[in-house]
């Protein structure tokens, strides 16, 4: 297998993954159903990880776009001013002051957020200490047309993310995307090349695409990289403009489902144990079996 150059397949070559201060704990994933009131929003995010964390989860998870309608006339409206803070930014007062509180590890799902001239699909992570630890913007937008079932421009009012997200955290070395990003295996490979245990992916499928690709990309990413995949979507609405798929899910680095839901609000409480993933990858020593002779995968940024 050293003939291949397994080490070259990667370049630079890949990092181990750090010891994570906690090897196993408990997950929330909080599947919220979203109106048009914000304020309503905030409060029912809010309430939503407080029960989890009495539940014991020390990472929580909400959805994306979870503070106002998935929709380009919406996002300008429900945009926040992260650096501004204050009144110009209240769901990211809120998720910093709960996670402190709480001494969770809380990753926000995904917020319009406003800088600059521009306007950006925004994960914030917060470390339990209520700092913000790493913010993702969305890197590839949402611009699809399916004829006859859904047509959807997010370049119309959203600005693509220029940056590649990793974050070290009190449960671990997180990468993180949302929704779309996960269709880019390129970026999930290149999160594990650095050393990610977990990626996390705040989404919204639509009823399209939901039932054939959801849980298949998250499967594909968890079992391409051995590592756990986390996602978290909206509760389904069929009333609104955008209908989401829902089934916020946990998946093992084997592929494996290990927590799911259907479509009604719901959070799901499930066990990570890190120790699976140097199993899994003693099972199947894919990292040791690249062809570093035939092909490479760059990390331009590192």
């Amino acid at each position: 297998a050293a003939s291949f150059r397994p080490e070259a397949a990667r370049s630079p070559p890949a990092v181990e993954p750090p010891t994570p201060p906690l090897s196993k704990f408990k997950v929330a994933l909080c599947q919220l159903s979203v109106t048009a009131d914000k304020a309503r929003n905030i409060a029912r995010a809010r309430t939503a990880i407080e029960s989890a964390a009495a539940d014991g989860a020390k990472l929580v998870l909400l959805p994306e776009i979870w503070n106002g309608p998935y929709s380009n006339d919406s996002f300008p409206e429900y945009a926040e001013d992260i650096e501004a803070g204050g009144d110009a930014a209240p769901s990211f007062l809120m998720m910093s002051d709960v996670a402190r509180s709480l001494k969770i590890t809380l990753v926000g799902g995904s917020i319009s957020e406003h800088s600059g001239n521009s306007l950006y699909n925004t994960c914030c992570v917060f470390g339990s200490d209520g700092e913000l630890k790493g913010k993702h913007r969305k890197i590839h937008l949402f611009d699809i047309d399916i004829p006859g079932k859904i047509t959807f421009q997010e370049s119309k009012t959203l600005t693509g993310g220029q940056d590649l997200t990793i974050v070290d955290t009190d449960v671990g070395r997180l990468g993180i995307g949302i929704c779309y990003d996960i269709r880019f295996q390129e970026l999930a490979m290149l999160y594990a090349a650095r050393g990610a245990h977990l990626l996390c992916y705040p989404g919204a499928f639509n009823m399209t695409t939901g039932p054939l690709h959801w849980e298949l990309l998250q499967r594909a990413r968890a079992a391409d990289n051995q590592l756990f995949v986390a996602t978290c979507a909206p509760a389904r609405d069929t009333s609104s403009s955008y209908v989401a798929w829902g089934h916020s899910t946990l998946v093992g680095p084997f592929g494996e489902v290990i927590a799911t839901t259907e479509h009604d609000e719901a959070t799901i409480i499930a066990e990570i144990d890190y120790s699976l993933i140097e199993q899994r990858r003693q099972f199947l020593p894919l990292r040791h079996q690249r062809r570093g002779d035939l092909y490479q995968l760059v990390d331009v940024q590192a």
